[in-house]
């Protein structure tokens, strides 16, 4: 049982520390509670991260007419000669224990029984060379995140704070401690009450999700800032391929949907791209039309749009039964419906959006970052498995595979593992005042999402980069002044967060000489051989948080 904090107190002694909720982190959260105490912070409501919006499912091999090395060459090919072989092997291989252990939790995948060998029903999406994506519906990640909340909360070993941020990683070499880097916690600020608090921890995970809402437009919720990937990057670890932003083809083009997400399974069952005259062009673009990957579908939309002077193509799947649509899609009908659109008559509306992070804090096989005690799990983490493009459905499958890695590691370690230190410093405010102007942070907000989709989007250029990577270092001066005289709130958190991922992806962008996978540069339009590596980025020596 995880002890309740003495009232008033500032400082949170546990074993694990988990930052963040998603798959990842509730995945990590449940497999270690039974042998550790487990606190997980929250930026929201538990189950309010990107993984609650995923919509098409896990790819795994299931069906007797795939196979392992289908699906690991599938992955191979979108992740366009980056990806690390070892992690496709890995990760691919676990997957049918990936979904039983799903399954074992309660998740509710839709089945169809009979199906080549499998109970479930499969569906296929860009870039798959077989059905092979398990699915609830069209609400998988809703499924797997609500069915895990609802262990966790009420799972004795598991302490939840929601609306609780982190602010940074507390490391040996930041508090001058003698000896070997090591983890030791975090400073986590209670959104709703203003107090920061110390969480000390003898394990600490990031599973904290990408960082695309550093993008003007993006499909993810608001909580997506690229914390995990920043604060690490601040506590001395090495970040990977920040340059590869998967930008979702087909999200849906209305002023009130908020990037609302249009599956990849709606072309995966026939859904077509259209012009506003109703004829098609993804065969122009590429001979798998509807289903090339991600990179290409969204390259292409956004050349149709700039040729033509089109602010959204169309998705159109009202050939297919009115039955078969709600059927297999009735979240998104319903959404669409709400909105004015009935894609059973006609189609509706779709521009891409910034999707996915497939960089991030480098790991090896068990989510070990550089950093002693500290892991990454899910979004956040570069494990070598996407490559220069995310394979459809492959980052649900990583995220629950990578917790079994992590969870797995830290276990192994426990007994002989040191205790969380007790009586860390507190979060210094001494010298700060009350913000006098927040418009200065909504500002500068605004300003990074625009110039980032305007200069570091689907396609860039050398003279763009550099312009953005300008805008980026005086926004962090800015920053990092009014960070150092005013008082933490959430905001200010999240903006000196996105600034940092900012940078990253701009340096990122600019190393990377050739286009491959989702880096496509006018300045270098083809791919080079010399340049089949990852973009590594070190940090200088961590300082103080």
């Amino acid at each position: 049982m995880c002890p309740e904090p003495a009232p008033g107190s500032r400082e949170i002694t546990t074993d694990i520390l988990v930052l963040g909720a998603g798959m990842a982190g509730l995945g990590v959260a449940l497999r270690i509670a039974p042998s550790a105490r487990v606190a997980i912070i929250a930026k929201a409501d538990l189950t309010l991260g990107s993984s609650l919006y995923a919509q098409g499912g896990v790819a795994a091999v299931v069906n007797s007419s795939d196979s392992y090395a289908s699906h690991i060459a599938d992955t191979l090919e979108a992740g366009a000669g980056l990806c690390h072989p070892d992690t496709v092997e890995l990760v691919v291989q676990q997957g049918p224990q990936a979904i039983s252990w799903l399954a074992s939790q309660g998740v509710d995948f839709t089945r169809e029984a009979g199906l080549a060998g499998s109970p479930y029903h499969l569906t296929r999406e860009g870039g798959h060379s077989h059905r092979r994506v398990i699915h609830a519906a069209d609400a998988t990640g809703r499924a797997m995140e609500t069915t895990l909340e609802s262990h966790a909360r009420h799972h004795p070993g598991i302490r939840i704070y929601e609306h609780h941020i982190a602010i940074d990683l507390i490391t040996r070499n930041k508090l001058g401690h003698p000896g070997p880097n090591r983890c030791l916690g975090a400073y986590v600020l209670d959104k709703k009450t203003g107090e920061i608090r110390v969480f000390s921890a003898r394990f600490v995970i990031l599973a904290t999700g990408g960082a695309c809402k550093v993008y003007l437009y993006t499909s993810n919720p608001d909580t997506s800032t690229g914390d995990g990937i920043a604060m690490a990057w601040r506590a001395g670890c090495r970040v990977a391929n920040m340059e590869f932003i998967q930008f979702h083809p087909t999200c849906l083009y209305h002023p009130h949907a908020k990037s609302f997400l249009i599956s990849e399974a709606v072309r995966g069952e026939g859904g077509k791209l259209v012009l506003p005259d109703g004829s098609r062009f993804m065969d122009r673009h590429d001979e798998r039309a509807e289903l090339a990957p991600r990179d290409i579908v969204a390259r292409a939309i956004d050349f149709e749009m700039k040729r033509r002077g089109l602010d959204c193509v169309y998705l159109d799947i009202s050939h297919k039964p009115a039955d078969f649509i709600r059927s297999h899609f009735p979240n998104i009908y319903q959404r669409c419906l709400e909105l004015g659109f009935d894609m059973t008559r006609g189609p509706i509306p779709v521009v891409p959006a910034a999707h996915y992070t497939c960089g991030g804090v480098m790991t090896d096989l068990r989510a070990r970052t550089d950093l002693d005690a500290l892991y990454a799990v899910g979004e956040c983490a570069f494990t070598g498995l996407h490559g220069a493009n995310r394979l459809a459905s492959n980052s649900l499958l990583e995220c629950v595979v990578f917790a079994a890695a992590a969870a797995d590691d830290i276990a192994a370690q426990l007994a002989a593992s040191p205790p969380a230190l007790r009586n860390l410093p507190p979060w210094d405010e001494s010298r700060v005042s009350d913000p006098d102007e927040l418009v200065v942070v909504s500002h500068n907000w605004d300003e990074l999402r625009h110039f980032m989709w305007d200069y570091v989007g689907i396609v860039r250029t050398t003279k763009r980069l550099e312009r953005a990577l300008h805008r980026a270092n005086l926004l962090q001066d800015e920053i990092r002044e009014y960070y150092s005289n005013f008082r933490i709130h959430a905001d200010l958190v999240e903006l000196r967060n996105l600034a940092v991922v900012a940078e990253l992806i701009i340096r990122s962008a600019l190393a990377r000489h050739e286009s491959r996978g989702l880096h496509y540069t006018r300045d270098y339009p083809g791919s080079n051989t010399a340049w089949a590596k990852d973009t590594v980025l070190v940090p200088a020596p961590a300082t103080g948080a």
